[in-house]
C-alpha cells in the first residue's frame, strides 16, 4: 500500500522552508499531497489559485507530489480523501505548542489520523511566509528565501519591477 501524507498550509507564498520539509517528507512517504488551505479568516496576498499555480511551477518536475486545496476542517479533507497522516514543520518551541494542540484536537475528532512533526533544517529556522512578504514589500533581497518563480510573483504583487 502506498504511504501518503498530507502537508497542509496556506503557502502564501511557498518558501524554501516549506520545500525543505517536503523533500525530507518524500524520504519517508511515497507521495505527499500539498493541501492549500482556503481560510477566509486570513487575508492572503495570493489567491488560492495563484498559490496553487506557484506551487505547481516550483514543483513541476516532482512526480510524487500532488497539489490540492481544501476548505473547512483539515480532518474532514483527510477523511474524504482516505488519508491518515499529516506532516507539519516546526521552527521553534512556539510552533510546537500551537501544533501540538491542533494535533491533539485532530487526533480526538479524526480517529486514526496521525500528525508527524518535522523539525525545520537549521538554515530555515527563521523563515516564514510572512517574513518573506514583509522583506519583499520593503524591496529587500529574498533570493535565499524563495524560488525564482515565487520571487517574481511577489515582486509583481508589490509592483517592484
Amino acid at each position: 500500500m502506498k504511504k501518503v501524507a498530507v502537508y497542509p498550509g496556506s503557502f502564501d507564498p511557498i518558501t524554501y522552508g516549506h520545500l525543505d520539509i517536503l523533500e525530507r517528507g518524500l524520504q519517508v512517504f511515497d507521495e505527499i499531497v500539498i493541501a492549500v488551505a482556503c481560510n477566509s479568516q486570513k487575508h492572503a496576498l495570493f489567491s488560492v489559485d495563484e498559490r496553487i499555480d506557484l506551487i505547481g511551477q516550483v514543483l513541476k518536475d516532482r512526480e510524487r507530489v500532488r497539489i490540492d486545496t481544501f476548505q473547512g476542517l483539515l480532518i474532514d479533507y483527510l477523511k474524504a480523501n482516505q488519508h491518515h497522516v499529516i506532516i507539519r514543520g516546526l521552527r521553534a518551541i512556539s510552533d510546537f505548542e500551537y501544533e501540538f494542540q491542533i494535533a491533539q484536537i485532530n487526533s480526538l475528532i479524526g480517529q486514526g489520523i496521525e500528525t508527524l512533526f518535522m523539525m525545520t533544517s537549521i538554515q530555515y529556522g527563521y523563515l516564514s511566509s510572512s517574513v518573506v512578504r514583509e522583506v519583499c514589500s520593503l524591496n529587500g533581497n529574498i533570493d535565499s528565501f524563495v524560488p525564482p518563480q515565487v520571487k517574481a510573483a511577489l515582486r509583481a504583487k508589490y509592483k517592484l519591477d
